[in-house]
């Protein structure tokens, strides 16, 4: 059995990315559960272990991409034919690099490093990358990182479902302890 110091979470449990190449952590909630009129992010909360290997967010790797996509359905549990969805892409940085030059590296052109099949790696260029960065959260101690947005407009029938998700460099990782995904208010729509 492996012993760990945990940060104080206000769950009883939290979960503990334990060597894998393959990441996707998915969430799903009512819209019926939101106000309406309503603009929210989603938040992923977690922190990182001493140990932890794979997540670092370096020009070569290729970083995991968040999604947020909001289905209207009829019955508000299963999406129609008729059913409205929006989605939105964005990409993540779950650990900062070290040096102060992170930030300004996050907002300008990068180089990635995208497996090509049979012929091992392509070096792919994408201009103008937008990176959400994590920050310290000050009341508890542990890391967010917005991943997405989205608006509630009415009453409508339907759900949000957020995930993360880095499958395509299979780099092996570990040490990423996962509180959840957290969903908050960002400001209210008067119209």
């Amino acid at each position: 059995q492996r012993c760990a110091t945990w940060v104080v979470s206000r769950f009883p449990e939290v979960a503990e990315l334990v060597d894998v190449c393959w990441l996707e952590i998915t969430g799903k909630l009512q819209l019926s559960l939101l106000s309406p009129r309503t603009t929210y992010a989603a938040y992923l909360v977690y922190a990182i272990a001493d140990d932890s290997y794979g997540l670092e967010c370096n020009i070569g790797i290729l970083p995991p991409k968040a999604t947020v996509t909001v289905v209207i359905s009829g019955n508000g549990t299963k999406p129609t034919s008729t059913a409205a969805s929006t989605s939105t892409e964005n990409t993540i940085c779950l650990q900062h690099m070290q040096g102060e030059e992170e930030t300004a590296m996050h907002r300008r052109r990068q180089e990635y490093v995208r497996p090509r099949k049979n012929y091992g790696w392509k070096l792919v260029r994408e201009a103008d990358m937008d990176i959400r960065c994590p920050r310290r959260r000050g009341d508890d101690g542990w890391t967010e990182v917005e991943l997405g947005e989205f608006a509630v407009a009415g009453e409508e029938d339907g759900v949000v479902e957020v995930s993360l998700k880095e499958v395509e460099c299979r780099r092996w990782k570990r040490g990423l302890i996962v509180q959840g995904i957290e969903i908050r208010p960002k400001h209210t729509n008067s119209n």
